[in-house]
């Protein structure tokens, strides 16, 4: 059994899946979760469900709407599971008939029945039932309540087929779909619903359709619809007319299904709230203040003070029981600098911040799991529409701030190709997690009082960059017409269970990494600086690693940092951002007792730092980025353009901001 799983946006739908499967899918209280199906194993180990991309109707407007689409089409499934809001049926019922349309096997989940019952909407799931003729059962997806009664109905085989739904839409557009489903020779699929899917104008559906029956044939029906229909009112489109129908009869199952017990409030906390926070003018100011307000909590309050505790463990009692491990087995000099110079200090200066990395994403998961973020594309739709885009690019964006790849593959979720393109071009530019390494070492050695606003003023540079280099790429675009529609969902206390699942789910990654790309990457470039031409255990200066990266170290000496330890350092960073920490490490041995801030703060000046934390914010895409943005753009040029542009732009704002400060008397 393999069950698809529909619904409109930011109805719990991702909160369910993970519900049912035990799995674990990203959560956020805005639009644009999922971009792409996922599937998991039922709990029961009765079938698969699929997770598609919540979309308000079948009609494609963006890539990943039309995953959903061409899910349908694919019918490589057994039933449906339509999520619904409780809160909001009018709207969600437009998909629902959509899907009963299609005549599969159905049952509804009536999600956040607690939300509309706070409103005063009492909703009779038996009288909508009845009214759908297919099981509808009352859940609340965020804590699981009334989901154990969805196994039941789908392992008891109590989701009848919807074949026998139908709306009258009217003796013109009825024929007209009786003369085209008589024009479609498919077989699987049911041809009336085929039938109303090309007359909505859905892409896909006209697509396939036209590649395998007359197309001339049902352009001639649609045209003369057309006609009958504008004699009755010429400003109706057919897609307007079937929308009017469906609405009507929403209607009036509304009015049968749903009743009031309060009088709704004239003003919510939500409308309170958003009076604060999506106004034009403390709108962003107040997020900057957020931010800030995260970042000093990460690095004063929290984070630094247990990474602190972690550094001087690695450098101390692990590194010393370590050794007399090493020594007691006689384990060879050669393994023992592996382990002691290359694994512990390597490695080990990566993994003394995973503390800042969770405390960060726990307040980010906060945020986007609130309804906040939602908020802040929002405030943002202005200044994004002045370099070409809208707000709703401004989520891809933010998730780049976790990680640039789910951020470029967020991007599908918008409409326009030169909006999404020009969107993965500059979403590298956003300052993810791994970065957070190399700022937290810098600015503690160097800005210990001032590192929530050091580390806060690269995110806003971050945020500047990719703006101008939007206004730029749109220049030499095609201009589109652009509409932004953002779904407010209601304000809300994020579930702690969900919360430390989602800070987990982003912080994983950065373990992961630590463990795989980093260790492997770790290894070579402690190798490469024990061996030289002389043989091994070569003075670190005489190394292979000196001599290779005292090339490239006069390329990048006008921007402060002309050493080739930083040269090697920010090679091993196209592996994973994180190996800048730890390259460092390797390279400026630190000696027992002393920690690696304390040898940065010796080889570098504060302005030196700072530039070289910058380059590090705007320069090359990771390894896994690069994969990332190829299938996104589906370009090789596109790429090798992306990971150009962001060298470049890295050294030229480089250049700028350690000349401008030694004018300022920084040095």
């Amino acid at each position: 059994m393999e069950i698809a799983l529909f619904g409109n946006p930011n109805t719990g739908k991702t909160s369910l899946f993970n519900v049912l499967t035990g799995s674990y899918e990203f959560v956020g209280n805005w639009n644009g979760v999922t971009v792409e199906k996922k599937v998991g194993r039922l709990k029961n180990r009765s079938g698969s469900l699929v997770d598609l991309p919540g979309i308000y109707a079948l009609t494609p407007l963006s890539k990943d709407e039309a995953v959903a689409s061409e899910f349908l089409l694919e019918n490589m499934f057994t039933s449906v599971l339509n999520i619904i809001d409780a809160s909001q049926l009018a709207r969600n019922l437009h998909l629902t008939i959509e899907l009963l349309e299609f005549s599969k096997p159905m049952v509804i989940g009536l999600n956040m029945i607690d939300v509309a019952k706070h409103r005063g909407i009492i909703v009779d799931a038996e009288k909508l039932s009845e009214m759908l003729s297919v099981p509808v059962i009352p859940i609340v997806a965020r804590t699981g309540r009334g989901c154990s009664s969805m196994f039941n109905t789908f392992a008891d085989g109590e989701h009848p087929s919807s074949q026998h739904f139908r709306i009258d839409y009217g003796e013109s557009i009825e024929r007209a779909i009786d003369e085209i489903s008589s024009l479609i020779e498919e077989r699987t699929l049911n041809r009336r619903w085929l039938a109303i899917q090309y007359l909505q104008g859905n892409q896909t559906i006209i697509s396939r359709i036209n590649a395998e029956t007359d197309s001339e044939h049902i352009q001639q029906i649609v045209h003369g619809l057309e006609k009958r229909l504008g004699r009755i009112n010429s400003r109706l489109t057919i897609p307007q007319w079937i929308y009017q129908k469906r609405k009507n009869y929403i209607e009036k199952i509304l009015s049968a299904a749903i009743r009031h017990n309060k009088q709704p409030a004239s003003e919510t906390l939500t409308d309170k709230l958003d009076a604060i926070v999506t106004n034009k003018f403390i709108g962003i100011p107040l997020f900057l203040a957020i931010m800030y307000l995260i970042f000093h909590t990460t690095f004063s309050w929290i984070g630094t003070p247990v990474s602190d505790q972690l550094d001087a463990f690695f450098s101390g009692p692990l590194t010393d029981w370590t050794r007399s491990l090493l020594a007691w087995a006689h384990v060879t000099p050669f393994i023992r600098d592996v382990i002691l110079n290359g694994i512990i200090a390597g490695v080990g200066s990566v993994i003394v911040f995973v503390p800042q990395i969770f405390v960060l994403f726990f307040f980010i998961s906060w945020i986007e799991d609130s309804g906040y973020m939602a908020r802040v594309a929002l405030v943002m739709d202005r200044l994004m529409q002045a370099v070409g885009l809208n707000g709703k690019a401004f989520i891809p964006l933010v998730i780049g701030f976790g990680c640039n790849i789910p951020g470029v593959m967020a991007a599908r979720s918008i409409e326009q190709p030169k909006e999404r393109l020009i969107t993965v071009l500059i979403t590298p530019l956003m300052s993810c997690s791994a970065r957070l390494t190399v700022y937290s070492l810098f600015a503690g050695a160097f800005f210990a009082k001032y590192q929530a606003l050091v580390v806060l003023s690269l995110y806003v540079l971050s945020i500047v960059m990719a703006m101008i280099m939007a206004k730029i790429f749109s220049f030499f675009m095609k201009n589109e017409h652009s509409v932004f529609v953002v779904e407010l969902p209601p304000y809300r206390v994020p579930n702690l269970r969900t919360l430390f699942r989602s800070t987990w789910d982003k912080a994983k990654g950065f373990v992961r990494k630590a463990a795989t790309f980093i260790l492997g990457g770790t290894i070579v470039v402690w190798l490469l600086s024990y061996v030289g031409p002389q043989g091994l255990n070569v003075p670190i200066d005489h190394s292979f690693l000196a001599i290779v990266c005292s090339v490239l170290a006069p390329i990048v000496a006008p921007l402060g940092f002309g050493t080739w330890q930083a040269a090697s350092a920010l090679i091993t960073g196209f592996l994973a951002k994180e190996s800048v920490v730890s390259s460092l490490a390797i390279v400026y041995h630190v000696p027992h007792g002393q920690t690696l801030t304390g040898m940065i703060s010796q080889a570098f000046t504060p302005l030196q730092a700072y530039s070289l934390m910058v380059f590090t914010l705007l320069y090359i895409p990771c390894m896994s980025t690069v994969p990332a943005i190829r299938r996104e753009v589906g370009s090789r040029k596109w790429t090798l353009f992306t990971v150009g542009y962001c060298v470049v732009l890295a050294y030229l704002v480089s250049f700028i901001v350690y000349n401008v400060g030694r004018l300022l008397g920084f040095q």
